[in-house]
């Protein structure tokens, strides 16, 4: 799994049958520290519950597109996790807090 925050939503009219009432948010992917790493992407909410703001986890790939029911829907990016803290220590220093609400 790998963080990163929702940053926004996106809306499809037209999208393969299987993937007909799953959620689109846009996010943007985030180092260990919460620093950026990377371009924004789209990803499917696999929690259903993920909202703008949120700092989440994700699994890209085939292990993306097997987080859904029905299985193996045809999808790169999918939340599947809501983080609610964030604690990193980098090799026995100081442990680095954030808590869902934090902005990066």
């Amino acid at each position: 799994m790998k963080l990163g925050r929702v940053i926004g939503t996106l809306v499809a009219s037209v999208k393969p049958e299987a993937m007909r009432g799953l959620k689109f948010l846009i996010v943007r992917p985030l180092t260990a520290e919460l620093a950026d790493d990377g371009e924004p992407f789209v990803a499917t909410d696999a929690s259903a519950q993920a909202t703008s703001g949120d700092l989440v986890t994700y699994e890209a790939s085939r292990e993306a597109a097997l987080c859904h029911d029905p299985w193996f829907v045809p999808v790169d990016h999918a939340v599947v996790g809501i983080v609610d803290q964030h604690a990193y220590s980098d090799e026995g220093g100081p442990s680095k807090a954030a808590d869902q609400g934090s902005a990066s």
